[in-house]
């Protein structure tokens, strides 16, 4: 099976700091690929590598849809990142406060309408037609996340669980191919972090794959297929599961030391 998404020695430098040293990354469709690491690792700065809102000082980023050619996504910028395929949410939730929940979900779904300012003004069939399939569409995510109810409720009046889901709403209407959650479950108590990981492996279900930065490792171990584990901006091990969390180098990251498995 081709690799989705192909990352070559993906380097950034800020000055004199290197916060990614030649980082390789493979990630096959229908996956889900965790990103661990100690805090500082280089996780985050990874991620805006990887959707444009940092610019690499060196390697590759390239997105090998099914069926489709090849898209090279280094050096372009966040919302052509957006619409070639690449999703993403934050560490700190950056929902629009004062927009409804379904305003929110709408504004994901920008990269893939067509009305431009002649059909904002004059309303065209084919600009109302599009805005109400926008609508549907979006209306069903929210029944996806289980917020239909909250659909008409402003973003900050939300629970923060239901902020994270509703974050991940709009980032699927973008109409990922590759989606990319940056600690998910942050801040999460036992029942919010449960509806999480079903609403990932339901996301996986539909042929999704997934990128997930997260610290909570009991999650991470139950839903990934695949882990590459960083230290100081390098790729320190990679495998399954089983294989990293008994790797020794990561192993000392977590813990300053080296241990042997009993």
């Amino acid at each position: 099976m081709h690799p989705l998404l192909i990352v070559s020695g993906l380097t950034m430098d800020f000055g004199g700091i290197r916060a990614l040293d030649r980082m390789d990354l493979r990630i096959l469709p229908g996956e889900i690929v965790a990103l661990i690491g100690p805090n500082g690792a280089g996780k985050t700065t990874l991620f805006n590598c990887l959707t444009g809102m940092y610019r690499p000082t060196g390697g590759q980023v390239l997105l090998n849809p099914p069926g489709r050619p090849q898209r090279r996504l280094h050096g372009l910028s966040p919302h052509r990142i957006t619409a070639a395929g690449l999703a993403r949410t934050f560490q700190n939730i950056r929902l629009f406060p004062n927009m409804t929940v379904l305003e929110n979900v709408m504004v994901g779904r920008h990269c893939r309408t067509t009305a431009k300012l002649f059909g904002a003004i004059f309303r065209p069939s084919a600009t109302v037609r599009e805005e109400r399939e926008t609508v549907g569409m979006c209306l069903a995510l929210l029944d996806r996340i289980g917020l239909i109810d909250q659909a008409d409720e402003l973003a900050r009046n939300l629970p923060y669980g239901a902020q994270r889901r509703l974050e991940i709403a709009r980032a699927l209407a973008t109409g990922p191919q590759l989606l990319l959650l940056d600690e998910p479950a942050a801040g999460m108590n036992p029942q919010e972090t449960a509806e999480l990981e079903a609403l990932i492996a339901s996301i996986r279900g539909d042929g999704l794959s997934i990128l997930l930065i997260e610290h909570d490792m009991k999650l991470v171990m139950r839903l990934s297929d695949h882990i590459f584990a960083m230290d100081f901006g390098c790729l320190i091990a990679e495998g399954t599961p089983d294989e990293v969390r008994r790797h020794p180098a990561v192993i000392r990251a977590y813990l300053g030391e080296e241990t042997t498995d009993a």
